[in-house]
Order: C-alpha cells, then sequence, then structure tokens
C-alpha cells in the first residue's frame, strides 16, 4: 500500500460503504469524505496544541 492509498483510505472505504466507484465520475464524494475528516483531525490537533 502506497502513502497516496493510505491518505485516501477514508474516502475511498466510504465510497466502496455507497456502492460508488471511487476512481470513477463519483471521485468527488471521497474527495468530499477525506477533506471532512481530515478537517476534524486537523482541528483538533489545533485545538489540542493551541489550548
Amino acid at each position: 500500500m502506497s502513502l497516496t492509498e493510505v491518505f485516501l483510505w477514508p474516502g475511498t472505504k466510504a465510497c466502496e460503504r455507497l456502492g460508488v466507484d471511487p476512481e470513477g465520475e463519483n471521485a468527488l464524494i471521497r474527495w468530499m469524505v477525506n477533506t471532512l475528516v481530515y478537517l476534524v483531525i486537523s482541528l483538533v490537533g489545533v485545538w489540542i496544541f493551541a489550548v
């Protein structure tokens, strides 16, 4: 498993669960899920280190 696949894993699993091809036209779903996951992780990290 490459580093790229590790970073895209949350969105890929979400697409598989929804029955959508993560590499096809609906790849924006994978992008959205990855954005939300890493946004939450980043905000929690900032909250922990800044407060």
